[in-house]
């Protein structure tokens, strides 16, 4: 639910207005005057402000300026004088995002409020895909076992089925929830992702559905959660077979009445969101143990698309080497390097446990290392033929500090083969816990 702070100093228009905007399913906030505004926008961060140009104590303009200089991207509404189109320019220059003249039809301010909320959303959205779009940009390959994950992909995009993705870590699964999400009807509403294992029970709970000033300490104000951040278009639970089951109550909540409760507020919202989840575990199997409710699992599992490893698909290798051989050079500002064939036979007969985001890094460092060809010593130790030896190099190439990290990145990609791509056991192994690893996977991109 949007939340619109209406700013007037003449009480019957904000009375007015609040009941016509909470009719047509608005929360609302309201202030007569720009100080009480202020404090109210930093206590509740709205989605909107409509201001009034003339008021007591500060100016519209005033409150214009102090609100974008806190918050950019929050759009501003100004309410004008019939006939002082003059004030309007200087509002609009000031960072306001459109103006409507007093008085006005209600259709005409819906319809206003509705256009500013919506470019809003884009740029939510857009923020979102700078700071989430990582790696590859794309899904590469046209193997078979590919082929049929995009006909699973176009029959699932156009309806509302939630999607479970599983599969190993590193196989793309990120990639395969965004692909559903454009070529949805929800395409031009929010994708909003989710780490279930990056984070507490307590700090997920939060992050998740909100919380409301003072629920916890260090709350100094409501926040919104990621449901409500995705209303409209999809949300990401990633690695969601490691959510506490005390959580999975709440989200199987969620999916059967579309409505949850911020953390420390009793106030029942709803939601349009549309789900996809992504494990690596076998949830059946922690279904049977007791690990993960049977009825969450029927929730998730309306359609499910398994994410095929690298190991089942490796017709692909060429052009996935291809592509992040170009994509790494132009990052460095060099043309691209050949892959000789000694180098090209190494990567065809490793395993790649790490799958895609493994072979990603491996051929960053190649291209870092490289000159005009990329031979087999510029590729990682665990590809090269005698693992044991490989293992024992001492590589002359590599600072102390790079060469410890390629030694914990060779450890970690060993924990996770032996565990079947099971962080939480690659983490017990290793001697971690699951957000340490969760952290060195982000670090070294392979889950």
């Amino acid at each position: 639910m949007e939340r619109i702070l209406i700013v007037d100093d003449e009480k019957n228009y904000l009375v007015v207005l609040q009941a016509l905007l909470a009719d047509n399913g608005y929360e609302m906030l309201t202030a007569q005057n720009g100080p009480q505004a202020l404090a109210l926008a930093a206590e509740e961060e709205p989605d909107l402000v409509i201001t009034d140009m003339r008021m007591p104590q500060m100016s519209g303009l005033d409150l214009i300026q102090r609100l974008k200089a806190r918050f950019n991207e929050m759009p501003i509404i100004v309410m004008t004088a019939y006939g002082t189109v003059e004030n309007a320019v200087e509002a609009m220059k000031s960072g306001a995002t459109d103006y409507i003249s007093k008085p006005f039809e209600n259709t005409e301010l819906l319809l206003t409020v509705q256009k500013a909320l919506k470019m809003r959303r884009l740029l939510f959205q857009n923020r979102l895909l700078k700071e989430e779009l990582k790696g590859y940009g794309e899904i590469i390959g046209d193997s078979k076992a590919m082929r049929q994950v995009y006909g699973l992909i176009d029959k699932v995009a156009a309806t509302r089925a939630t999607v479970l993705l599983t599969g190993e870590s590193g196989t793309g699964k990120e990639l395969i929830a965004r692909a559903i999400h454009t070529r949805s009807p929800r395409a031009e509403e929010p994708f909003v992702a989710v780490n279930c294992m990056a984070l507490t029970e307590t700090l997920l709970e939060s992050e998740l559905f909100g919380h409301e000033k003072g629920a916890f300490t260090g709350a100094t104000s409501r926040r919104k959660g990621r449901f409500e951040m995705a209303h409209g278009g999809t949300l990401f639970l990633d690695e969601v077979g490691e959510m506490s089951l005390s959580l999975q109550v709440k989200l199987l909540r969620v999916l059967q009445e579309r409505t949850f409760e911020r953390v420390g507020g009793n106030q029942q919202l709803s939601v349009d969101v549309r789900i996809v989840a992504a494990t690596n575990r076998d949830l059946t199997q922690a279904v049977e143990v007791g690990q993960f409710r049977e009825d969450l699992f029927y929730r998730l599992n309306v359609v499910r698309i398994n994410v095929p490893p690298l190991s089942q698909r490796r017709e692909d290798l060429p052009v996935l080497v291809a592509h992040f051989v170009k994509k790494y050079a132009a990052e460095v500002g060099r043309s691209a390097p050949q892959v000789d064939k000694q180098a090209m036979e190494l990567i065809y007969s490793h395993s790649w446990p790490g799958n895609v985001r493994e072979l990603e890094n491996a051929i960053e460092r190649a291209v870092i290392l490289a000159g005009d060809v990329i031979t087999s010593g510029d590729l990682p130790l665990e590809i090269r033929p005698d693992q044991e030896a490989a293992a024992t190099e001492l590589p002359r190439d590599l600072s102390l500090n790079d060469a410890l990290e390629d030694l914990e990145r060779r450890m970690i990609v060993r924990a996770l083969n032996e565990a079947g791509g099971v962080a939480a056991h690659a983490a017990e192994a290793l001697g971690l816990t699951k957000s340490n690893l969760a952290y060195k996977l982000k670090k070294y991109e392979l889950g």
